[in-house]
């Protein structure tokens, strides 16, 4: 019952987005992301996606991609990432999952003692880009979801909390956050997020910070390979 994480997948079976436009690295992508996974994720293992998981428009373009990844091993945990436009509400989404695949909004999913909590996340205050006008709204949207997810994993007895974010949880210059400080309010052990592509990657929050380990988990940082988060 290991966990392992691994975001950006940004599958395209029923849309046409080849990956490859951004660059040799993410040149048969897919292949790269199946075969790791096989090779190191067992069927009673677990996989957090947190986020960009299908480049799929409309919940009926995204089934493709979700079936493939049903047919991947082990169980999947997906959070929704700025790029999932499927995403259209999370019951209509948990409808059309296959088997083994589960969708996280609002509450948190149980994994032995340890609750998975988490939402999509946004841009933080103080990143470069960020409009108080346009920007603030959804960002409190989103720290009330990760806020009520947390809240229902405590209220059940959890104290071995893992948060799935897809967007980093602080600006650029890793300043404090609503995020981190959630993160810190509920003793969060571990903080898996993606998103970040190319030169920004170099400059992610990593490792622990104030009790927190955070984990960048995008595709490309991680050679489109599972991340192994608790064994």
């Amino acid at each position: 019952m290991a966990l392992f994480a691994l975001g950006d997948l940004h599958l395209s079976h029923a849309v046409d987005k080849p990956m490859d436009i951004f660059g040799p690295v993410w040149e048969k992508h897919e292949e790269k992301i199946a075969g790791n996974w096989r090779r190191i994720v067992g069927p009673d293992d677990l996989v957090i996606i947190p986020g960009d998981i299908s480049w799929a428009l409309k919940l009926a373009e995204a089934i493709p991609d979700l079936d493939w990844l049903g047919r991947l091993p082990g169980k999947k945990l997906l959070v929704r990432g700025n790029h999932d436009y499927w995403w259209v509400g999370i019951g209509k989404v948990r409808r059309v999952l296959p088997r083994g695949v589960y969708a996280l909004q609002n509450d948190y999913f149980p994994w032995g003692e340890w609750a998975i909590c988490g939402s999509r996340g946004w841009i933080c205050p103080g990143q470069e880009g960020f409009d108080p006008v346009r920007d603030e709204k959804i960002y409190q949207r989103e720290l009330g979801r990760l806020q009520l997810s947390l809240e229902r994993a405590h209220k059940d007895g959890f104290d071995q909390i893992v948060v799935a974010l897809h967007y980093p949880p602080t600006n650029g210059r890793h300043e404090p956050s609503g995020f981190t400080e959630l993160l810190h309010q509920y003793s969060v052990k571990i903080c898996v997020y993606g998103h970040l592509h190319g030169e920004a990657q170099a400059s992610a929050l990593t490792g622990e910070w104030e009790g927190t380990e955070y984990r960048l988990v995008a595709a490309d940082a991680v050679n489109f390979s599972p991340v192994l988060i608790l064994d």
